[in-house]
């Protein structure tokens, strides 16, 4: 039976300590379900290997709902995982922390009314003709609301969590801590840069004044769109820890899944989604980072789909939108010693890396450009590309001589192209990417 509204309701822990203890629970209750799932395998006469035990469905489930009760940089590592580890985290894994994107714990009414307080004013009350308590998402740095001005105008208000920018630092020491438990990565894999790079976005997606201007600044360089719309900011209901913007209405675009929603409009979706993220790298020079389904609400009633969450809103170099120009036309002509060169001038490799890892780079490369060497419409629905990618990248990650990830501006970036085609997948598109990349390549 799936939790009522209020058994998902939890006041945010504060203070590291507190944070810590939560952290340790769950790394406490993965390390002694491995162990006792171990020794009934090693009574089998099975030899399994440590990570198969740390990450297992059970885990998953311990390890999400601990992270939706926490929020914050630990539950947002926890959404970085289930995109980011397609390749690397067991398919059931990445599922259940991929539920974190907006079905966090919410806040109880008297904290988020301690937090309309401090952020409005004692009166804040008189500020809207309505406002809902009940949450219409709930996510790792805050969760939404929403509202109606005595104007009449539908506003969609994103509350951020109290403490979460507080605790970011401390957050990330803490994850630190658990990146050593065996099992969970490679021992020779050190997390220090990308948990730099973490903490330093995170301090960026609590910065509502700074997400507000990225959400303006994004709906001025996209304009006007036939399928894609940025709701506007309300800079008047807006503060340092609230985001008010038009209200948009609509569902997650996975919920395009379902039963009896017709190819076309999945294909539709799919490719408006696609060509916005070209579209965004070669031309706004302005990305949306963070992917998550729940970032993109489809509304049946109009066939748009609202592009929400600018949290994660990077501004892209000259220099790197022509690296992976490059790298983009060798995985295209599946030429090898182009894409080599290509992934060396980007970060991909290094040449200092072990022969077998760069070996197994380009490898992976090629076989995430499959769709980009057909010629006319991929069917994401028929493909096992993501299956056979995530047994070749998983394999590689826990093997021996791992010895790095590229820089973590590149794992961002990726992070946003490999959401756009899991997408595809996810609603079963059949799409032409030589048409989408168009002219870039």
């Amino acid at each position: 039976m799936p939790p009522t509204d209020a058994e998902r309701q939890a006041p945010v822990p504060e203070g590291r300590t507190r944070r810590l203890l939560h952290l340790g629970r769950a790394v406490g209750e993965m390390a002694a379900t491995a162990a006792a799932e171990g020794a009934r395998r090693l009574a089998r006469g099975e030899r399994p290997a440590l990570a198969d035990l740390m990450l297992t469905p059970a885990n998953a489930q311990r390890l999400a709902g601990r992270l939706s009760h926490m929020r914050g940089a630990v539950m947002k590592v926890g959404q970085l995982m289930s995109m980011d580890g397609h390749g690397v985290l067991p398919p059931h894994f990445a599922e259940l922390l991929g539920g974190l994107r907006d079905q966090a714990h919410t806040m109880p009414a008297t904290q988020l009314a301690e937090v309309l307080e401090r952020e409005y004013g004692a009166d804040w009350h008189r500020r809207f003709r309505r406002f809902s308590f009940q949450p219409i998402a709930a996510a790792s740095i805050g969760q939404v609301h929403r509202a109606e001005t005595h104007d009449g105008q539908l506003l969609a208000l994103k509350i951020q969590y109290p403490g979460v920018k507080a605790s970011i630092d401390s957050d990330v020491a803490n994850l630190a801590l658990l990146a050593r438990t065996p099992g969970l990565v490679p021992a020779a894999l050190d997390p220090t840069a990308i948990l730099a790079r973490v903490r330093e976005q995170l301090h960026l997606e609590t910065d509502y004044l700074a997400e507000a201007r990225h959400a303006s600044e994004y709906r001025r360089r996209l304009g006007s769109d036939p399928v894609l719309t940025v709701p506007a900011v309300h800079e008047e209901h807006s503060t340092a820890h609230i985001i008010a913007t038009d209200f948009a209405p609509g569902v997650a675009v996975d919920q395009l899944t379902r039963p009896g929603v017709p190819q076309a409009q999945r294909d539709h979706v799919a490719a408006a989604l696609s060509r916005l993220s070209v579209h965004e790298f070669f031309r706004m020079r302005l990305v949306q980072t963070d992917p998550n389904f729940g970032n993109y609400l489809f509304d049946a009633a109009t066939g748009r789909v609202a592009l929400i969450d600018f949290g994660a809103t990077e501004s892209v170099s000259d220099a790197r939108v022509e690296q992976l120009r490059e790298l983009g036309r060798a995985l295209r002509d599946a030429d090898v010693p182009r894409l080599t060169a290509a992934a060396l001038a980007a970060g991909f490799i290094a040449r200092e890396d072990p022969q077998a890892q760069t070996q197994g780079v380009i490898a992976m490369l090629l076989m995430a450009g499959a769709p980009l060497q057909q010629r006319g419409a991929y069917d994401f629905g028929a493909s096992d590309l993501f299956a056979r990618a995530f047994n070749q990248g998983r394999a590689q990650f826990f093997g021996d001589g791992y010895a790095r990830t590229p820089p973590p501006d590149l794992l961002f970036l990726q992070r946003k192209f490999i959401g756009s085609f899991m997408l595809c997948t996810r609603l079963g598109a059949r799409l032409d990417l030589n048409e989408v990349f168009g002219a870039e390549l």
